[in-house]
C-alpha cells in the first residue's frame, strides 16, 4: 500500500511538472491564434485569428529575409563552432601536457566571465575590422565556444586510444585519424553540441543589438524586441506568431535529432 502512494505521488508530481513545462508552448500557440484583446484577457483556447496575424506579420516585415539571416549566421555558426571545439578537445585530451593543462585551465576560468562583460569589447573589435552591421561579426565570437570545447573534451575521455594506435600504425596521420576515425565514431556528440551550437546562437540578442544596425540584416529575436516597442499599443497576436516562426526552427532541429541528442549527453560511442 505504501508503494502504491509512493507511485501516485510520484507520477503526480511528474503530471505536474510536465504540464508547467508544456503550458508555455501551449500558450504561445494559443496566443497566435486570437487577437491582442482576447489574450490580455486571458484567453487559453485557441481562436480563429491566425492568418490574420500571420499576415500583418508578414506584411509589416520581411519575415523570410530575416529567417534567412537567423539561419545563416547559426548554421555557419554551428559548422565551424563544431570543427574548431572539437578538434581544440581532441588535442587537450589525446596529446596534453602541462602547458596544455595549463592553457585548458585558464580558459576554463574564462567561463566564469559573463558574456554581457564582453560585448563593449568585442563592439570597438568588430569596428575596428569594419565588421559593424555585418553577420560575420556575430559569427566569429561564438566559433570558439569555451564549453563546446569542456564538453568535447569530456566525451574523448571515453575514445579508445587503441584505435588511434591502429590508425598510427596504418600510416594514418592526426587529420586523418581525426576525420576518419574519430568523427564517425563520436556522431551522437557532434549532434548534442550542434543543437547547443544553434541554440546559442539563434538566441543570441545582446551582441545582434549593437552589431547590427539595419532592419535588412536584423535577425528573428531583434524582430520580437522591435515588436514589443514597435507601437504604444502592442499587438500580441502578431508578437505571438512572430515567436511560433522563431521558435520553429529549433523544435524542428531538436525533433530530428533527438535520439542523438540523447546519445550525446550520456558520452556514447557508435561505430
Amino acid at each position: 500500500m505504501k508503494s502504491k502512494s509512493l507511485t501516485f505521488l510520484k507520477y503526480t508530481f511528474l503530471i505536474i511538472c510536465s504540464f508547467i513545462s508544456v503550458f508555455p508552448f501551449y500558450w504561445m500557440i494559443a496566443g497566435a491564434t486570437n487577437t491582442s484583446n482576447q489574450i490580455a484577457e486571458g484567453k487559453l483556447s485557441l481562436g480563429t485569428h491566425f492568418f490574420k496575424n500571420l499576415s500583418e506579420l508578414l506584411g509589416a516585415y520581411n519575415i523570410p529575409l530575416i529567417m534567412w539571416n537567423s539561419l545563416k549566421i547559426s548554421l555557419v555558426t554551428v559548422v565551424l563552432s563544431l570543427l574548431v571545439t572539437s578538434m581544440a578537445a581532441f588535442g587537450f585530451e589525446k596529446f596534453n601536457t602541462r602547458r596544455s593543462e595549463l592553457i585548458y585551465s585558464i580558459l576554463l576560468l574564462f567561463m566564469m566571465i559573463p558574456f554581457a562583460t564582453l560585448v563593449i569589447p568585442l563592439f570597438k573589435m568588430m569596428a575596428g575590422l569594419n565588421l559593424v552591421n555585418q553577420h560575420l561579426a556575430l559569427i566569429l565570437p561564438y566559433i570558439s565556444n569555451i564549453f563546446l570545447i569542456f564538453f568535447f573534451r569530456q566525451s574523448f575521455k571515453s575514445f579508445p586510444d587503441d584505435i588511434m594506435d591502429s590508425g598510427k600504425i596504418e600510416g594514418a596521420g592526426n587529420y586523418t585519424i581525426f576525420f576518419k576515425l574519430v568523427f564517425p565514431m563520436m556522431k551522437s556528440t557532434y549532434a548534442a553540441a550542434a543543437i547547443y551550437a544553434f541554440m546559442n546562437s539563434w538566441n543570441s540578442y545582446l551582441l545582434p543589438l549593437i552589431i547590427l544596425q539595419t532592419e535588412d540584416k536584423y535577425t528573428m529575436t531583434l524582430l520580437i524586441s522591435g515588436l514589443s516597442s514597435a507601437s504604444y499599443v502592442a499587438n500580441y497576436g502578431v508578437q505571438m506568431m512572430a515567436i511560433v516562426i522563431a521558435t520553429l526552427p529549433t523544435l524542428i532541429l531538436f525533433l530530428m535529432m533527438q535520439k542523438s541528442f540523447v546519445a550525446g549527453m550520456t558520452g556514447s560511442l557508435k561505430a
